[in-house]
């Protein structure tokens, strides 16, 4: 039975990035090409967008920070985030089937009341996640242990939960790492999208930018490649197998 598209939103400017994250969409939700739309949002407008033409929206990382002074943001940046909260409040009002990665705290947390702040910033690593009582009991999460590892590595993240949040995933170092507003709507702090190949790519592309002094990127790569995340990868498939929709 033919089915609606997924939209993937993506803000990656470096082509390397951008489409080593597209492929690693396509390898962990199963989907084909034609069925996950890539939208790069930094390329040029994207909103709004026709919800009704796709089965849910998926919001990959960014270079982005958002808890940074709009005064330190670039023109681009400043686009693209009025662009994105314009598409985020519809799915936030119908509560359109929605998994960001990453940037979604960001986005749909900053949108929604959400603290988001440098206080639990990541190195690059993979970290043990844990289930919150109500994260094992929700449908998307059903298909994962208790306890799994996944990649980290970020400028921000949540501090406070926006109103009506239900918090899914912490660690030890990060207490907000997936939270779900709605039914429907869900972001992680962690990269369930992310394998040790796409990991060093990742690494290689941001080696200047910030997240780790760029001389000890090598011990990165050995750090991150001791880690066995395929577990984190479960979710990707599940979103897509709980929202698919005929057309």
């Amino acid at each position: 039975m033919p089915t609606k598209p997924f939209a993937l939103l993506a803000s990656r400017s470096e082509d390397v990035a951008a489409d080593d994250e597209y492929a690693s969409f396509l390898a962990h939700t199963g989907l084909r090409p034609e069925e996950l739309v890539r939208i790069r949002m930094e390329s040029g407008p994207f909103a709004p967008l026709d919800l009704e033409a796709y089965s849910g929206v998926l919001l990959g990382g960014s270079p982005y920070t958002a808890s940074i002074p709009a005064a330190h943001k670039s023109d681009e940046q400043l686009r693209v985030e009025a662009e994105l909260s314009q598409v985020l409040t519809e799915i936030h009002e119908r509560d359109f089937p929605f998994l960001g990665l990453c940037y979604g705290v960001g986005a749909l947390g900053r949108l929604t009341g959400a603290v988001i702040d440098s206080t639990y910033a990541e190195q690059t690593a993979a970290v043990e996640i844990g289930l919150t009582d109500a994260g094992r009991e929700d449908p998307l999460l059903s298909g994962l242990p208790p306890s799994f590892a996944a990649y980290v590595g970020h400028k921000e993240a949540c501090t406070v939960l926006p109103p009506g949040a239900v918090l899914l995933a912490t660690s030890a170092a990060c207490p907000v790492q997936m939270f779900r507003l709605g039914t429907n709507q869900y972001v992680t702090q962690f990269h369930p999208e992310l394998d040790r190949a796409a990991m060093v790519t990742r690494i290689d592309v941001y080696r200047n930018s910030g997240y780790f002094p760029a001389e000890e990127a090598d011990q990165v790569i050995v750090r991150i490649s001791r880690a066995d995340v395929s577990d984190s990868h479960r979710l990707l498939r599940t979103f897509v197998e709980r929202y698919r929709t005929a057309l």
